[in-house]
């Protein structure tokens, strides 16, 4: 398709082209951080708008991807979540898993004890005060049935 600037058969004269990018640009100034706001309101009407999404099982609207990406970029940029975010960057990879994993599951650190030991050896690991052996890694990808490196 082209866009020319005189009426054409086959083409999008410039009026028409034009219309379009107004309208396009007035509906994504009335979605939160599509235009460009960076505000806590804002952020908190975006989060409200994508539950919808999702509790609409709408996911394959082609609003959610570039939403939930305005989300993230809001979360790992504004002030309120810096602290969160450096707290989160020092997690193990393999424990982040294993803490997602028993979220997912709804495990308690006492449900892990037959991979990982005693209840207090678990709360270990998941504090970070002790790491993940070979045996433990070995054990919990049997249990979730996933890969062993997801652990490591």
């Amino acid at each position: 398709m082209t866009i020319a600037s005189h009426n054409s058969k086959n083409g999008i004269d410039a009026t028409t082209a034009e219309g379009m990018i107004a309208t396009f640009v007035n509906a994504v100034k009335c979605i939160p951080l599509m235009a460009g706001g960076k505000s806590a309101a804002e952020y908190k009407k975006a989060l409200e708008l994508i539950e919808y999404l999702i509790d609409r099982d709408d996911l394959s609207n082609p609003l959610f991807e570039p939403l939930a990406a305005k989300i993230a970029e809001y979360e790992q940029n504004a002030p309120e979540f810096e602290s969160f975010n450096h707290r989160i960057a020092e997690i193990p990879d393999g424990i982040a898993a294993l803490r997602t994993l028993m979220d997912q599951y709804g495990l308690k650190p006492a449900d892990l004890a037959d991979e990982l030991g005693s209840k207090s050896n678990v709360s270990n690991i998941l504090n970070g005060r002790r790491a993940l052996t070979v045996q433990h890694i070995k054990a919990l990808a049997a249990r979730f049935n996933v890969p062993a490196d997801l652990f490591i």
